[in-house]
């Protein structure tokens, strides 16, 4: 005869694993856009904070042609990852035995990265010194390599830097199906707000170097559509989640010093216009089943097409084009589309307390990737707890250890200028929770 798991029974298993996982993950991704809130039972609410500390680390090449795309090792980078942190909320109620509403706040997008120390993606201080070392170059630049330590000088000592910042708002109906109500469909709309500074310093950037660019935030829309099932009598759960890519039109400021140099002074070095972005759709799949009265299994499946993700601001893209290169550069692209896989175990070991352990991958982006963000995906382990400080009001915390594939860090020409290998980060979350009837 099979076993019947009553989803109370684990109760206090269920959701010690989602504290700190899918997070920090390829391209920009970081929340992981997580749903599970609106999938528990009766009335629900979640408050999650996560932060995350990433040791990126690497060497610049010393070769600073921009028209030699050969890479040659040269000084440590230190670490280039400032540390990052978001919220993530939740509610979710039932209307009757048909029909559930709920609502998500996540930080979906980001990126934050510093460069510091002595290595070429800093702006040297003394132009000699930036002569210096094009004179050490196998093949000499010319009158590129002084146009170059020229613009340089105008940011003179300060460190390549990039951050970008998001916000989804994400309301949800659904409506439960069949004689058991085992199954529900759900959807709503999305609201998305997206913000972003970046800076290039130092010679590896070429005539790039100094260029700079605000990106004002932005809100736009985009929607959510999923199909979930339930069994519990086994404590199943299993929902399939897509979410659509969201287009903004977003006031962008850039300055780039070379710019009417390049363009043979068709250009101006600053402008302020509009620039086309279009944030990646996604699908997640969310599995959970009970292994016996107290064990849980869970499995976590995303996938999102960084591959048709690109950041193209228009001064820096005019600015690139050229008879090679007709349609110009984009800032940011990535080669591949990410996949992401977490596997975890909670066990119930008290009344009111609860432990969990996970493991993931995650495929990245692709290596070679921007010098923005240097890593090719992770490997993690994660260990979380969750304890019941009332029937309906629990306390979780996890954290999670990554390890980072290894990155070369490529300009938009094709010209590598980083190496980033051995590193690691870890993520830490605290969760507060409500489940009433």
């Amino acid at each position: 005869m099979r076993a019947t798991f009553h989803l109370k029974t684990l109760a206090v298993a269920i959701a010690t694993l989602s504290v700190a996982s899918m997070t920090n993950a390829a391209g920009l991704d970081r929340s992981g856009q997580d749903i599970t809130a609106f999938l528990q039972d009766g009335t629900y609410a979640e408050a999650v904070y996560t932060y995350i500390d990433a040791d990126v680390s690497g060497y610049d090449s010393s070769n600073n042609n921009p028209l030699d795309n050969s890479y040659v090792r040269g000084n440590a980078t230190g670490d280039i990852a400032e540390s990052y942190d978001f919220f993530r909320y939740g509610v979710k109620t039932d209307i009757n035995d048909t029909f559930s509403i709920g609502v998500l706040y996540d930080e979906p997008f980001g990126a934050a990265a510093k460069y510091e120390g002595d290595n070429n993606f800093v702006a040297n201080t003394n132009p000699a010194q930036s002569a210096g070392e094009f004179a050490n170059d196998e093949n000499p630049s010319g009158p590129l390599g002084n146009a170059v330590i020229g613009a340089e000088a105008t940011t003179a000592g300060q460190g390549t830097n990039v951050e970008v910042r998001s916000e989804n708002l994400t309301a949800i109906l659904g409506m439960k199906l069949g004689a058991d109500k085992n199954f529900q469909i759900y959807g709503g709309p999305v609201a998305q707000r997206v913000q972003a500074d970046v800076k290039l310093r130092g010679l590896a950037y070429g005539p790039a170097t100094s260029y700079t660019s605000n990106i004002n935030p932005d809100q736009d829309y985009g929607w959510l559509a999923g199909v979930s099932y339930s069994k519990p009598e086994i404590a199943l759960k299993a929902a399939l989640t897509y979410r659509s890519e969201i287009d903004h039109s977003m006031n962008i400021y850039e300055s780039y010093p070379l710019a009417p140099l390049l363009s043979g002074g068709t250009l101006p070095s600053t402008q302020n216009t509009i620039m086309e972005l279009t944030t990646p759709k996604s699908v997640n799949f969310d599995f959970q089943t009970g292994i016996n009265p107290t064990t849980l299994a869970t499995a976590k499946v995303r996938w999102v097409p960084w591959s048709d993700f690109v950041i193209t601001p228009p001064l820096y893209n005019a600015a690139s084009t050229s008879a090679a290169r007709p349609n110009g550069l984009d800032l940011v692209e990535y080669e591949d589309d990410q996949w992401q896989v977490e596997l975890g175990l909670a066990k119930r070991i008290a009344p009111a307390l609860a432990v969990s352990g996970t493991v993931g991958w995650d495929s990245g982006a692709g290596d070679v990737t921007t010098s923005l963000g240097p890593i090719d995906g992770y490997y993690s382990v994660g260990l979380g707890a969750k304890y019941n400080v009332t029937p309906e009001w629990a306390v979780s915390a996890g954290g999670k250890y990554l390890w980072f594939g290894d990155a070369k860090g490529q300009l938009p020409t094709g010209k590598i200028v980083g190496d980033f290998q051995d590193n690691d980060g870890y993520i830490v979350g605290v969760k507060l929770s409500y489940q009433g009837e």
